[in-house]
């Protein structure tokens, strides 16, 4: 797979950054001739939120870098790095009563695949791969959603 990266941005690990990242990264991709950005703007919101959350990137002068890459002409793919925390990011089942808990869940029904794997200095490097082109143009799910490089 040759991922022909669109653009990398540092971000501040502040609330702000999620939409700031989101519409960067679906401007990046409409520059690019990417049509359906509906996925990759959600999954961006929950991976960039998750990291200003839940990790390190969220504390006083924390930051998160994300980048956008196109894997061919229906495919995007995001990655968020983030200054890593003390748990593993794992999708859990949601409960219609819970007001939170569900942006893991909802990037693995929203990807094609997606995975997790360790970066430099006990960093976290999240990822998910977008069908950016109407269903009948995208490829095909995986199995389960999530690739084998997600840590266990």
């Amino acid at each position: 797979m040759n991922d022909q990266v669109l653009v990398e941005m540092t971000f501040p690990g502040v609330a702000r950054s999620v939409s700031l990242a989101r519409r960067w990264v679906v401007d990046a991709l409409a520059a690019a001739g990417h049509r359906e950005t509906d996925g990759v703007r959600l999954v961006t919101s929950e991976l960039v939120g998750n990291a200003v959350l839940h990790t390190g990137s969220g504390r006083a002068g924390g930051l998160v870098v994300v980048k956008v890459s196109e894997v061919s002409g229906t495919l995007a793919r995001v990655e968020v790095i983030d200054q890593g925390s003390s748990t593993v990011p794992r999708p859990r089942e949601p409960v219609d009563c819970d007001s939170h808990g569900r942006g893991l869940w909802l990037v693995q029904r929203t990807s094609i695949r997606w995975g997790v794997r360790p970066a430099a200095l006990r960093w976290n490097l999240v990822w998910a791969e977008v069908a950016t082109a109407e269903p009948g143009d995208a490829p095909a799910r995986q199995p389960g959603g999530v690739s084998p490089d997600v840590m266990r």
